[in-house]
Order: structure tokens, then C-alpha cells, then sequence
């Protein structure tokens, strides 16, 4: 068995018992309020006709679950026995917590939601890591359509104003396209974009990666079986040379041995 972690399995790290316990106890549950906070946030930005009481508290809701992550990162610095490195691991989460202008993409949490098809696949490295990038750009994508129309739709001369516009935005922009045809004019949806364009940038690499390890694997297999083939055609070549020699020199014995005939009288 290998000694490396699966993607999304958690390894608990021995520097921090305490930690790892704490997040061990609470990983399932706060990946439920990630859930719910994405539901939330999607019924809250594509509802556009919903009533105000709804929408109190579908924010009051929203508001409640960032306290949530708020109060579990303070807990883990609190359980943290190495201060300075627990923030220096978990900067995103940091940012999450302190900014709650980007708070929506806290819901990136879902990615533990794979750990269960991890546990489930009996598949190659290769192939988890597909279903994690898989996974994972469709659930950048909804946030970031969500977020970005929400920021934009209401805004002076924005070209960002239904779900579909997003959603084609955040296709040309992860991809690296950029048409230009819908762009965001606020900050916040601009912060969107950066950091969408980063992640594509990344998942692109990634992408390119793993189908580079394909070939480099299929043409190292190809190369395998050629030099295996041609070892075993050599092997071959050798026993029957050392056959042909074997009866040769039995030959050469047998020629030696025997009496030489009578010369024929005249």
C-alpha cells in the first residue's frame, strides 16, 4: 500500500493532535452548512421575485453559517499548537472569514463531498485526480456565476445581467477565451474575475498534467513491451544458436570417432 493520501482524504498530522481531532469531528458537518449555504446563496441570487421576508432570511441564514466557519477557523487557531504555520496553511480560509464580501466561496468546502467517491473508486491516482478537477470546476463555475451576478446585475451599464450571461462569462473566463462580450464593471465582481482567471489558469495546468502522465505512461508501457518483446526474441536467438551448436560439435564427435573407411583396391 502506498504511503500517500488519496486526494481529499485527510491525514491527520502529528505535530497537531488536537487539530486534527477537532477537524476530524467536524468535517462532515460543516461540509452539510457548506451545502446549505450554497443553496441559500443560489435561491437568494436567482430568485429575483422573492418576497422581502424570504430574503431577510434567506441573508440572515447566510450571515449565520459564515459565523459558523468564522468561529471554527478561531477555534482551530485556538487548538493550533503552531500558530504562525496554521495561518500560513490555511491563508484561504483566513481571507474567507475576514472578507465577508467573498464569503459565497466558502462553499469550496464541497470538495471534501469527493472524499466519498475516493473512498468508493478503485482507480488510478490518475484517475481521482480526474474526478476532483472535474468536480471541482463545475463547483468554481456556479460560484462564480452566482457570485459575479450578483455583484453585477444591478449595476450601471452592466453586460452581466442574467444567469445565462454568467454563466457564458464564467465559460470564456475560466477557459482563458475572454470574448469581451459580457465583462464586470464593480470591484466586486472584478475580484470574481481575478480569481476565477487564476483558477483556470491552474486547473488548465492541471488538465495539461494529468494528460501528459497519459502519455508519458502509454508511450513508457509501449516502450516496456518493445524492449521485453525484443529480450525474449534475443533470449530465443541464443538457446537456438546454442542448439545448433550443440549438434554441430556432436556432429564434429561423431565424425571424429568413427574408423575411416578402406581405400578401394585397383
Amino acid at each position: 500500500m502506498s504511503d500517500i493520501p488519496a486526494p481529499g482524504e485527510r491525514r491527520a498530522d502529528p505535530l497537531e493532535p488536537r487539530l486534527s481531532a477537532w477537524e476530524a469531528r467536524t468535517d462532515l458537518p460543516l461540509t452539510g452548512l457548506a451545502v446549505a449555504f450554497l443553496v441559500a446563496y443560489a435561491w437568494q441570487v436567482l430568485d429575483a421575485g422573492a418576497s422581502p421576508g424570504l430574503g431577510f432570511w434567506l441573508e440572515v441564514w447566510l450571515w449565520v453559517v459564515w459565523g459558523v466557519f468564522a468561529v471554527d477557523y478561531v477555534t482551530r487557531l485556538a487548538l493550533a499548537r503552531h500558530k504562525w504555520r496554521f495561518v500560513g496553511r490555511h491563508l484561504f480560509d483566513l481571507v474567507v472569514v475576514a472578507l465577508p464580501m467573498v464569503r459565497q466561496l466558502r462553499a469550496l468546502r464541497l470538495i471534501t463531498v469527493f472524499r466519498v467517491l475516493n473512498q468508493r473508486m478503485d482507480t488510478s491516482f490518475r484517475g481521482k485526480t480526474g474526478v476532483y478537477v472535474g468536480g471541482t470546476t463545475l463547483l468554481v463555475g456556479l460560484c462564480a456565476s452566482l457570485a459575479v451576478l450578483d455583484a453585477e446585475r444591478h449595476a450601471p451599464d452592466a453586460s452581466i445581467t442574467t444567469f445565462g450571461d454568467a454563466l457564458w462569462w464564467t465559460l470564456t473566463t475560466i477557459s482563458t477565451v475572454g470574448y469581451g462580450d459580457h465583462y464586470p464593471v464593480t470591484v466586486e465582481g472584478r475580484l470574481v474575475a481575478g480569481a476565477l482567471m487564476l483558477g483556470g489558469i491552474a486547473l488548465l495546468g492541471v488538465v495539461t498534467g494529468v494528460i501528459a502522465s497519459w502519455f508519458v505512461e502509454k508511450i513508457a508501457g509501449a516502450e516496456q513491451s518493445i524492449e521485453d518483446t525484443t529480450r525474449a526474441e534475443v533470449r530465443l536467438l541464443r538457446e537456438e544458436l546454442a542448439q545448433l551448436r550443440a549438434e554441430l560439435l556432436t556432429r564434429e564427435r561423431a565424425e571424429l570417432d568413427s574408423p575411416a573407411p578402406d581405400s578401394p583396391q585397383r
